[in-house]
């Protein structure tokens, strides 16, 4: 599902004109990725929540040219879903992890 599907989706269940539909999702994603670019977790309760990861310091291989280089410890954003959102798409999958 893309963004524009998404929106669709939501004005269809909602009611809300499209427009009006994309200009919120629009600033959802803003406050979103404001929130993660200044280190402050997004929780969404029954969805999950939106993070920053820190990565450590790690050595890299150029698989092109077999040398190897050195990656610094980074920061990398993230998403853990909420165990109900977690239960449900096992549930509808069949992967057999019943909780």
């Amino acid at each position: 599902m893309r963004k524009s599907d998404l929106i669709k989706e939501i004005s269809l269940k909602t009611g809300i004109e499209r427009l009006h539909t994309e200009a919120v999702t629009e600033a959802f994603m803003h406050c979103v990725k404001e929130s993660i670019s200044s280190n402050e977790s997004v929780f969404l309760r029954g969805f999950g929540t939106f993070m920053v990861k820190k990565r450590a310091p790690k050595l890299a291989r150029n698989i092109s040219k077999g040398t190897f280089m050195s990656l610094p410890e980074h920061f990398v954003p993230a998403f853990k879903p909420s165990k109900e959102f977690s239960k449900k798409v096992r549930a509808r999958l069949g992967s057999g992890d019943k909780e």
